[in-house]
C-alpha cells in the first residue's frame, strides 16, 4: 500500500456488535453526513475481498486500521485511531471468527428530555430515576447522559483480519505503512 493514499482519522472510534450473522465493526462519525459521504465517497468503491483491517496492539491500546485499494486512486482512503483496549475490543478478537461486516455509525450524546421513559443513563439508571440528578442512594450521578448509536443499513463483509503485535508490524505492508506515516516518522 503506497504512503501517498491519505491517512484519516477524524472520527471518534470503534463500535462492535454482535448480534448479526457475522460480528460488526463500526467506525464511529458524530455527524450522519460526514459518514453518509465518506462511505460514499470511498467505501462503496472498495471491493470486499480487498478490504484490510488489522488491530496492532501495544500495550493497553491499539492501533485500528482499515484500508484497501481500488482501481480509481482518488477514491483511495485509509481510516485509522489508537484506542484503548476495552472489553468489546477483547470480545470481538475472540469471537470474530475471520470475518465481519463493515459499517459506519453515528453516535450522539442525549440528554434526559431527549429519550424516552426507559432509556438508562451513563450511571446505569433509568430514566425515571432522575429528576435532574440521579435519585438512587449512593449514586453520585448528577445530571442524566446517555448516547445513541445509529449502525448504517449499508456494509461490506471483511474477512482479511489480523490482530499483530507493535513489534511485528514490519511482516504487514499495512500495519507498517500507517505507523510509519503516523508514528514513527513524526518521532524521528
Amino acid at each position: 500500500m503506497s504512503s501517498a493514499i491519505p491517512w484519516y482519522d477524524d472520527f471518534l472510534g470503534v463500535a462492535y456488535r454482535y448480534f448479526d450473522l457475522r460480528m460488526n465493526v463500526v467506525p464511529l462519525f458524530s455527524d450522519r453526513k460526514k459518514s453518509v459521504d465518506m462511505w460514499t465517497d470511498y467505501i462503496h468503491w472498495w471491493n470486499d475481498h480487498d478490504i484490510k483491517l488489522r488491530f496492532v496492539e501495544s500495550d493497553d491500546q491499539y492501533w485500528f486500521i482499515l484500508a484497501s485499494e481500488t482501481r480509481r486512486p482518488n477514491h483511495n482512503m485509509a481510516f485509522f485511531k489508537l484506542l484503548p483496549k476495552s472489553e468489546n475490543y477483547e470480545r470481538f478478537k475472540k469471537g470474530h471468527l475471520g470475518e465481519a461486516y463493515l459499517r459506519f455509525g453515528t453516535y450522539t450524546e442525549k440528554e434526559e428530555d431527549q429519550v424516552k421513559a426507559d432509556a438508562v443513563c451513563n450511571c446505569s439508571h433509568i430514566k425515571e430515576d432522575h429528576e435532574g440528578e440521579c435519585q438512587i442512594e449512593g449514586c453520585n450521578c448528577i445530571k442524566f447522559q446517555s448516547f445513541e448509536v445509529n449502525l448504517s443499513k449499508k456494509k461490506k463483509t471483511i474477512t482479511d483480519i489480523k490482530f499483530l503485535q507493535e513489534k511485528d508490524v514490519k511482516d504487514d505492508s499495512i500495519s507498517w505503512n500507517c505507523l510509519y506515516v503516523n508514528k514513527y516518522k513524526n518521532s524521528e
